[in-house]
């Protein structure tokens, strides 16, 4: 009868350790969002001048509201992205506090130097996009206007362009992170990434020409600094690789000696 009743125990312990991981993922959630809507609705008293600030400096006098409701959900959206990008540093530390107990040692290693860069890199491609690449990218396709064509732009149209170029931007940002991290990992080689150097500028291009409005000044700008960023990150995988064999030749030595 013990013997029967040890299988069932090991069971109740496993479920019991299934349902600890539910409550934490459970609790992770509710203190991840309570964090981010009590931040928006903050956020929200401010969202006026928040707006007025992000449409200074367009190359419109001024932007319109089609629909009574859309400024309302204008500044509704921007309470929310507003509340998440200024909660994110908590909401890193809610995830990464759940996730880090079931991690090795070596994936954390990997991991960890990597989330201060990450969220570095996001919020500088997402600025990169707002205050260069937007105010070009609006010159040029509002100068396709006549005497008797001109722009009547919907401020939630803009917002949606804006936010979708910004986060675009944020995340083509990681290129470097990637590379990096997979050099390091030892999945690729940056000799090798080098040596396809013109398949990567191609590739970079495409992904401005998908990600970015279809007019060449905004595939430029977004194109230029993934080139930059990639030649900056292959240089940087070539030290880390060196860095890295030579360690193993260390270690080698070691066990050969004596």
């Amino acid at each position: 009868m013990p013997e029967a009743e040890e299988p069932l125990a090991e069971e109740k312990l496993k479920e019991m350790g299934f349902l600890d991981h539910l409550e934490d993922l459970r609790s992770m959630l509710i203190w991840v969002l309570a964090t981010w809507l009590g931040t928006s609705i903050v956020l929200w008293f401010f969202s006026k001048y928040v707006l007025d600030f992000l449409l200074a400096g367009i190359p419109v006098d001024s932007l319109y509201f089609h629909a009574p409701v859309e400024a309302f959900m204008v500044r509704l959206k921007l309470s929310f992205i507003s509340g998440f990008l200024v909660s994110f540093p908590f909401v890193l530390f809610r995830v990464w506090s759940f996730i880090s107990p079931g991690l090795f040692k070596s994936e954390k290693k990997v991991i960890v130097p990597l989330i201060l860069p990450a969220s570095v890199l996001f919020y500088t491609g997402a600025a990169f996009a707002y205050w260069i690449m937007i105010p070009v990218v609006l010159e040029f396709l509002i100068q396709f206007g006549t005497e008797m064509l001109s722009p009547l732009i919907s401020v939630d149209r803009y917002f949606e362009f804006v936010a979708r170029l910004c986060f675009a931007f944020g995340i083509v940002f990681q290129l470097p992170l990637v590379i990096i991290s997979l050099t390091s990992l030892g999945v690729i080689s940056p000799k090798a990434l080098l040596r396809q150097w013109r398949w990567v500028i191609l590739l970079i291009f495409v992904t401005g020409a998908v990600l970015t409005p279809p007019d060449p000044a905004s595939q430029l700008l977004m194109a230029l600094p993934l080139v930059l960023l990639f030649l900056v990150s292959a240089t940087l995988s070539l030290l880390i690789e060196k860095r890295r064999l030579r360690e193993g030749d260390e270690e080698d030595d070691d066990d050969g000696a004596p």
